[in-house]
Parts: structure tokens; sequence; C-alpha cells
């Protein structure tokens, strides 16, 4: 996967492999195209048939169809499964303020935390800038877990790209989206 992001999720394996599926497509496109216009520029086309071709208007048409087909159909059915939700073994709940988050773990009793991003000058030596927060969410991997997210002033985003997890957080709605992580580590969005 050129210049993707590791995945931690089946889902976002998914994704990288729909992502390199339709680059392939694109890229055969692209190779036909190019051909036939190099093809028009050094070749003088004299030939009495060939203003009137039924037959290759028919072929141009249809072949476009179906090569959408092969993008929508793999396309659709990822759609179908980022949006599944699979009885979830923990919930978290993710709060959006102006400069922060609050997470809740909804499945415990009080368990509640605001997470602010690092000042820079507080950083230490290997600290991500722009990155690390003070207090980090810790989920278990191997284990279904639904995340629902809300905010309290304007639209946010949560979003952590090496699961495939993307979500809007928007003041008096609750949004709901789900991931699975396939081994532990820092992840980062």
């Amino acid at each position: 996967h050129i210049l993707l992001i590791d995945s931690n999720s089946p889902l976002m394996e998914q994704l990288n492999f729909f992502h390199d599926h339709t680059l392939l497509i694109i890229t055969l496109i692209t190779i036909l195209v190019g051909y036939n216009m190099l093809s028009l520029l050094t070749n003088s086309f004299i030939n009495r048939f060939l203003l009137h071709g039924q037959l290759i208007e028919i072929i141009w048409t249809i072949l476009p169809a179906i090569i959408l087909l092969f993008i929508a159909f793999p396309s659709l059915r990822l759609l179908y499964l980022l949006d599944e939700t699979n009885k979830p073994s923990l919930t978290l709940k993710s709060i959006g303020h102006q400069w922060y988050w609050s997470y809740e773990y909804s499945d415990f009793k009080n368990i509640e935390f605001d997470s602010y991003m690092v000042p820079s000058a507080e950083l230490n030596e290997g600290d991500f800038r722009l990155l690390d927060v003070d207090n980090r969410i810790v989920l278990p991997n191997h284990t279904q877990i639904r995340l629902i997210a809300t905010a309290t002033d304007v639209i946010h985003s949560w979003t952590v790209p090496s699961l495939g997890v993307k979500i809007d957080a928007t003041p008096g709605r609750l949004n709901q989206t789900n991931f699975y992580m396939n081994r532990s580590g820092l992840f980062f969005g």
C-alpha cells in the first residue's frame, strides 16, 4: 500500500484493498486513453468506413458502464461493512469541546476524563507535537468497540486513520460507529 498508513483493523484493510483495486482500474483507463491519444496524434486514419461505426459506439458506451460496476459493487459492500454494528463489548462516549475531548466509558461507573493536547513547550523527548495528549484513551484489542460521538459547541471530527474510523461529532446529536483493533499500540488521530 503506497503512501497509506498501516492498518490496524479489518475495516481499514478492506479500505486499503479497495484503494488498490480502484487505483488499478484508473491506471488501466489512463494507459488506454493515453495510448489512444498518442495513436491519434501519430497516425493519419484514412478509411471510408471510419466515419460510420455503430459497433464501436456501442462498445465505448457499454464498456464504461461495466467498469463503473467493477468499482460500485466493492464500494457498496464496503459502505455496508463500515456501518454494521456487531454486538459491541465496550462503549466509549466521546464529547468534543472547543480545544479538548471528554471521554466516558459508559459501561463502567464514573469513568470519565478530559483529554487536552500537550502544549509544545511541555513536550518530552519522543513526544509528538500536536498529537500527544495528557490523558490517552486505553482500549482493549481484539474487542468490538462502539464509539458514540457528540459535541458541545461546534462540529468536530473524531478520527483515527489506522483504524479506519472517522465520525463527526455534532452538537445535539449522537453519532455512532464501531471498530475493532487487531493489535495493541499507540494510535494517533
